[in-house]
């Protein structure tokens, strides 16, 4: 179950479905240019449920054919560079959601359903230019309750990082229920960690109720501070300075280009 992070990128496909966390989540940017390196293209991103960096960056690359999310930005960074300009020129499509849609077709998805009933959509532009949700009359209602069904997200791949894992392939995700969610829904979930301790975290009463069970887990690699320049809960803060650089740098494709290489060089 243990692999490295080139090897863990070589399993991304072209035209795959991939599900990533919000930044405050646990984002692997430790796969970010391994991915890039891969270079497998025309990929439909799922932001569970906005995107950041990672997202930017892919997008940059030129390795992404769409994107599904409720949000995408930089935070206190700003906007996100590549995306709004991808967005702008059309090179790649935009399924726009909300946060509990997302969630709602994941959890759809982890339950075998085809679809999630949700109400709160109805009267939006959001729901006007979403053709794959449907409204219908509840069939439990008595006369006209219209609700909104959502379908089942099924990602082929999440990817994520973590605090740690156990040589058992466990790995703790602490409160952090949206990665359990994007694993369950996902035929393959790829994870790096921070460390890889040898005892087992669902034995230990402290951790085992934050514990995603190897059952779901595909691979893991160990990246410490593989979340950077974002944080990760419990083991460090984000750096918002870099993400200010590189928010400055990624305006133009050159300045992201330089960026990339800049860093890849470091």
């Amino acid at each position: 179950m243990q692999a490295d992070l080139r090897a863990m990128a070589a399993g991304i496909r072209p035209g795959m479905r991939i599900a990533l966390p919000v930044d405050y989540a646990g984002v692997s940017m430790a796969m970010t240019r391994p991915m890039i390196a891969h270079g497998a293209g025309s990929l439909d991103l799922v932001c569970v449920p906005t995107g950041g960096l990672q997202v930017d960056q892919l997008i940059g690359a030129g390795l992404v054919r769409s994107v599904e999310t409720s949000a995408v930005s930089l935070g206190e960074a700003g906007g996100a560079p590549r995306f709004n300009q991808a967005v702008k020129d059309g090179s790649i499509g935009l399924r726009d959601s909300t946060c509990p849609a997302i969630h709602a077709g994941l959890m759809a998805a982890q339950k075998g359903s085809p679809f999630v009933p949700l109400r709160g959509l109805l009267g939006t532009d959001v729901l006007r230019h979403r053709d794959d949700w449907r409204v219908i009359d509840n069939p439990f209602a008595a006369e006209g309750d219209p609700i909104v069904l959502i379908p089942a997200i099924r990602p082929d791949v999440a990817i994520f990082h973590a605090a740690m894992a156990d040589r058992f392939g466990n790995v703790w995700i602490g409160r952090r229920r949206e990665l359990a969610a994007m694993a369950y829904a996902s035929a393959r979930t790829l994870i790096t960690v921070e460390r890889i301790v040898d005892h087992d975290l669902l034995a230990d009463e402290m951790t085992a109720a934050g514990t995603l069970p190897a059952l779901y887990v595909t691979a893991i690699a160990a990246a410490p501070r593989g979340a950077w320049p974002y944080g990760l809960w419990g083991e460090y803060t984000t750096d918002t300075n870099e993400l200010i650089r590189y928010a400055k740098a990624a305006r133009t494709e050159a300045g992201f280009a330089g960026y990339m290489a800049q860093e890849a060089a470091a």
